[in-house]
């Protein structure tokens, strides 16, 4: 009944739906099957429900194949000429945490960049990323380019000759951090998809720790490639960041 209102009152995504009030009215149905039918669809990404707000049709979710290298708006399909905008957040130097030296090949005493950006589509934050690239392969980073929303890798490619030959990644579905709610603009009930991962260079040299988060309700994620490579030397995830230099 809750598909035939949306098409037959062609409502589009954004538009509201009746309350579940209402709904339970119109159909004959008690409010717990009413919600356990809301409750459905939005795991389907057919609504999408704002505390306290209502509930409302979902936008198309966007298929990503974050696997494959490139732009990154020429993984995202489903947004015909969408606009993706990248905000540069923060960039600062730091020390590594064990992971993320055990997976550049460094020593946990030597610094590395962290640069947190976030990606807006269609002014809608849809990704929140850092990456941690070591010192002794990027000496410095063009902050005003990055500001302008200028691609990181191309830069790190041009200047240095690390090009992302491939990745290993891992990802996992999970409750956002304090930190990924703010940046991403999510609710409580909101999840997110965070990929953690490692780019390697032509000779195999790792040069770049990463870590993206999607808003879970937003993506739909498919994946390919090879199964010959290695798995991340270091996996416990608990620990992938930058901490603050000494004093």
């Amino acid at each position: 009944m809750i598909l035939a209102i949306i098409d037959d009152e062609g409502l589009a995504p954004g538009d509201r739906l009746p309350t579940s009030a209402e709904l339970a009215d119109r159909s004959g149905f008690s409010l717990i099957s009413v919600r356990r039918a809301l409750d459905e669809l939005e795991r389907a990404g057919i609504v999408q429900r704002q505390q306290g707000v209502g509930t409302f049709v979902a936008r198309d979710r966007i298929v990503s194949e974050p696997a494959r290298s490139g732009n990154l708006l020429e993984t995202l399909e489903g947004e015909g000429g969408a606009r993706l905008v990248t905000e540069l957040v923060s960039m600062r130097v730091g020390l590594p945490t064990v992971s993320v030296a055990a997976n550049l090949r460094v020593n946990a005493g030597l610094p590395v960049w962290e640069v947190v950006r976030r990606r807006l589509l269609d002014g809608r934050p849809v990704i929140a990323e850092t990456a941690m690239l070591p010192l002794q392969l990027v000496p410095a980073l063009d902050k005003d380019a990055l500001a302008r929303g200028d691609s990181l890798y191309a830069f790190l490619a041009d200047t240095y000759g690390l090009h992302d030959e491939h990745e290993e990644q891992f990802l996992e579905v999970d409750v956002p951090t304090a930190t990924e709610m703010q940046r991403l603009e999510l609710g409580a009930r909101d999840q997110v998809v965070r990929i953690r991962g490692v780019s390697y260079s032509t000779d195999g040299t790792p040069f770049d720790c990463f870590e993206q988060a999607y808003p879970s309700r937003q993506f739909v994620f498919y994946a390919s490639g090879s199964q010959n490579r290695r798995l991340l030397p270091h996996t416990d995830l608990r620990a992938w960041g930058v901490d603050p230099l000494p004093g």
